[in-house]
């Protein structure tokens, strides 16, 4: 399987077929449709040192404690469609960790702006001012 710049061997994915809820009458309940694909994204040898850290930094709820994203795929009806749904999941993920993001670079705001937005401010004020009756004392 190719992401971007790597490759990622078959040996890597897990893949368990289990069976689906939801539509598909009296198959539903004998074929195991769903598909159930784990990736050990902490111990792969596929992946570099700074994706593996993007990618263990998320914090997505699909991943375990050891570092093992859990991938569950039962939109389809066939166990081929939800196997490549979920290795396209897969890969979507492991795209989203290939770049690095770019740096805030911090700036202040002018002068003018921040007399725009006090200005701003104080109109505001003197509007809810103007709803209780009282005025600025």
């Amino acid at each position: 399987m190719r992401v971007g710049h790597l490759s990622i061997d078959d040996d890597e994915l897990i893949e368990r077929f289990v069976r689906a809820s939801g539509p598909g009458g009296q198959n539903v309940n004998k074929v195991a449709t769903a598909v159930e694909l784990r990736f050990d994204v902490a111990r792969s040898p596929s992946l570099t040192e700074a994706v593996r850290a993007r990618l263990l930094a998320k914090r997505d709820r699909r991943m375990t404690a050891e570092g093992v994203l859990v991938l569950s795929a039962q939109r389809f009806r066939t166990q081929e469609r939800n196997r490549e749904d979920a290795r396209e999941r897969l890969a979507a993920f492991i795209d989203s960790g290939l770049s690095a993001p770019t740096p805030r670079i911090a700036t202040r705001p002018t002068r003018a702006s921040k007399e725009r937005r006090l200005r701003e401010k104080r109109g505001r004020a003197s509007v809810k001012q103007g709803r209780s009756g009282q005025g600025w004392e």
